[in-house]
């Protein structure tokens, strides 16, 4: 083996970087040369015939930022059964023969994975690195971190607006089939409510919890000062069973339509009750902040942060997560894997599982979200019931994943 190739695919995130640095560093030191295949799956398609690649040296290497999100590698949306050379295969094979690449470390979500998985089935031999900052695999996933701490982040913030101006903020993040960002995201920055793809909304129960709640904080703010915080995925069910995405937009290679406008939607629907609110306008009136026209009741507002949630700098837990996968991920192929996603290091030992198995989506677990519900979090239903059971402590050595 000559060369290790590397490249990333899907959506950028925190730790992609971490993971070039950790593969890279570690085909150099067993005496490789690392490769970036440049551009993802279409740079990978294009080999044969265009030089998309870059190799690394030491110098080179360091200069790689495991505390910076995106991916030097570069990346795009492609996948290859879908090629409509019906020599596709046999394409990639000859042109990582041109380069003397006998193995590939591919980072990326489910689709990336799914990809693969095929690429392994028609004798590619490649290893898998798990990223999504939608942790919807079956394993942790690069990227999660680092987008719950900016969904925090952005949460937070936004009362200090919120309280100002006396407004109710709608703050939509990304999320497609899975809510594990929004939820965590929302907790950590204090939000009221969270809306997830896994639980059906009824705005009626979101607009009651929002009026009470916000009324009671003004009531009891010597300044008048009150916010109401919502988070919603970018995918939701409403009691209708509507799904929200944006029709303008064709779907990608994968299927996926391009998702959006929840955050909208939210905003218009509670902006009609609360207008349609004479109880929110006689308190209005009792607290001395009603002016005909101009200061009746409190604006509803929304904000998307969109992709600022998944650029800028990455945490520290995702960088060192990204390198171990990095690293992991060429020890697993000289020991001839393929086929497979690794998961981390623990000990002496590089874990891992079957790629088919690691892409399999997971959803919040609800009986978190009744957790929470009983802690006074609106979930756009009615509370469920909690109910903890006991758990011994694995008491496996400890690790920070």
């Amino acid at each position: 083996m000559r060369r290790i190739g590397i490249l990333t695919s899907g959506g950028d995130c925190g730790g992609l970087n971490a993971v070039l640095k950790g593969a890279a560093s570690a085909a150099l030191a067993n005496g490789f040369t690392p490769t970036l295949i440049l551009g993802g799956y279409a740079g990978l398609y294009n080999l044969k015939d265009h030089p998309s690649f870059v190799d690394l040296d030491l110098a080179r290497i360091e200069r790689i930022d495991p505390l910076l999100a995106g991916s030097e590698a570069g990346s795009s949306r492609v996948k290859v059964s879908k090629i409509s050379d019906p020599d596709r295969y046999e394409r990639i094979r000859a042109g990582l023969e041109r380069l003397e690449i006998e193995g590939l470390v591919i980072a990326g979500g489910d689709d990336t994975g799914s990809v693969a998985v095929d690429l392994s089935g028609h004798g590619l031999r490649c290893v898998h690195a798990p990223k999504t900052m939608d942790l919807d695999l079956s394993t942790y996933s690069v990227g999660g971190d680092t987008t719950v701490n900016r969904i925090a982040r952005f949460v937070a913030d936004l009362k200090t607006t919120g309280r100002s101006h006396g407004r109710i903020m709608v703050v939509e993040v990304f999320g497609r089939y899975a809510g594990h960002t929004a939820l965590r995201g929302g907790l950590a920055g204090g939000a009221d409510c969270i809306l997830l793809p896994e639980i059906p909304v009824d705005l009626e129960v979101v607009y009651a919890h929002a009026r009470e709640t916000f009324l009671r904080r003004m009531r009891q703010s010597e300044t008048r000062a009150a916010t109401y915080i919502i988070v919603v995925s970018e995918y939701f069910h409403d009691e209708r069973g509507g799904v929200l995405s944006d029709g303008s937009v064709k779907s990608d290679a994968f299927g996926h339509k391009k998702l959006g406008g929840s955050g909208r939607y939210i905003r218009e629907e509670l902006s009609q009750r609360v207008k349609a609110d004479d109880g929110i306008r006689a308190a209005y009136r009792e607290l001395g902040l009603f002016v005909e026209t101009m200061n009746e009741v409190p604006e509803v507002r929304e904000v998307v942060p969109g992709y600022l949630v998944r650029s800028g700098p990455t945490s520290a837990l995702d960088a060192n997560f990204g390198l171990d996968l990095g690293t992991g991920a060429v020890y697993l192929l000289l020991q001839g894997l393929s086929g497979v996603t690794v998961t981390g290091l623990k000990g002496g030992l590089v874990r891992y599982m079957w790629a088919k198995d690691a892409i399999r989506s997971r959803s919040v677990d609800e009986r978190l979200v009744a957790l929470y519900e009983a802690s006074g979090v609106c979930f756009g239903r009615k509370p469920g019931e909690f109910r903890p059971g006991p758990a011994v402590l694995d008491p496996s050595p400890w690790a920070y994943l």
